[in-house]
């Protein structure tokens, strides 16, 4: 079984997991041609390789047109649904973004079809999600395995005003999640990283009994002193199901995966 293995240890957003997958093997010109076809013709997806703590790593910027628009959900849905995409790359997508949804809509108290995305219906943030459901399906990943999510302190602005990390729909996100503790000043985990981690993965402690094929390492836009700001992506086999199931065993978080605000990170 093609499974990965992610090293949350400075966190997950959604620009270092595309970034860690592009950096695996993905395409990147596949997958800004098919975030194009969303109705976002003018997107441009720009890799770069830089360093983080003396280790080199990809850092992605998406690159676009100032605009000044809160998305819905239901309009979200409607640019998947409409794009030139895969039916396991749609379904993917929609299941993030459904989940962010939910979370929205019980963090403000309203129904799902009121929420209107602000950080996480930009353009950016659709990007990351659709080019990550898009790099997934590209390397034939059928399961994600992941460490404990670092989530750093102090505060972070936000459409609804200054709050402190993790953001509430971070927070709401990884209920039931094993977390990394970490005394960084910022905002490892993003709302858009927790919803692609918790939907990609069930099962959370160290790397499981697997042979790597291939290692990817996605950059954040910032270089902490402490540590390497880098999400490492591991793809390969598990060696037998029986190591499988031993993780599964010893491993499983019991955190339910139902189908159920960016700081620099997204």
């Amino acid at each position: 079984m093609p499974i990965a293995y992610l090293d949350t240890a400075s966190g997950i957003a959604g620009d270092m997991m595309l970034a860690a997958l592009v950096d695996a093997g993905a395409s990147a010109k596949e997958i800004e041609r098919k975030i194009q076809s969303l109705g976002l013709p003018k997107v441009q997806l720009h890799f770069s390789e830089t360093f983080r703590c003396g280790f080199r790593s990809l850092q992605l910027k998406v690159r676009y047109p100032p605009e000044h628009v809160c998305r819905g959900l239901g309009q979200i849905e409607s640019m998947i649904e409409q794009g030139a995409l895969e039916a396991k790359e749609k379904e993917l997508a929609l299941r993030i973004f459904r989940k962010i949804g939910q979370v929205e809509a019980r963090v403000h108290g309203v129904p799902i079809e009121s929420v209107h995305f602000h950080e996480v219906g930009a353009v950016d943030s659709i990007a990351d999600i659709v080019g990550v459901s898009i790099g997934i399906t590209a390397l034939g990943i059928e399961r994600v395995f992941s460490g404990p999510p670092a989530l750093g302190t102090g505060s972070i602005s936000i459409a609804h005003g200054s709050v402190s990390v993790p953001a509430p729909a971070t927070a709401e996100l990884l209920l039931g999640v094993p977390l990394r503790a970490s005394h960084i000043s910022a905002e490892l985990t993003t709302p858009t990283g927790a919803a692609i981690l918790t939907t990609l993965s069930d099962q959370y402690g160290p790397m499981p009994s697997m042979k790597v094929e291939a290692i990817g390492y996605g950059a954040g836009h910032r270089d902490f002193p402490e540590q390497p700001n880098i999400l490492r992506i591991f793809i390969g086999q598990l060696i037998n199901e029986q190591c499988h199931n031993d993780y599964h065993n010893h491993h499983d978080s019991g955190h339910d995966h139902s189908h159920d605000d960016r700081g620099d990170k997204h």
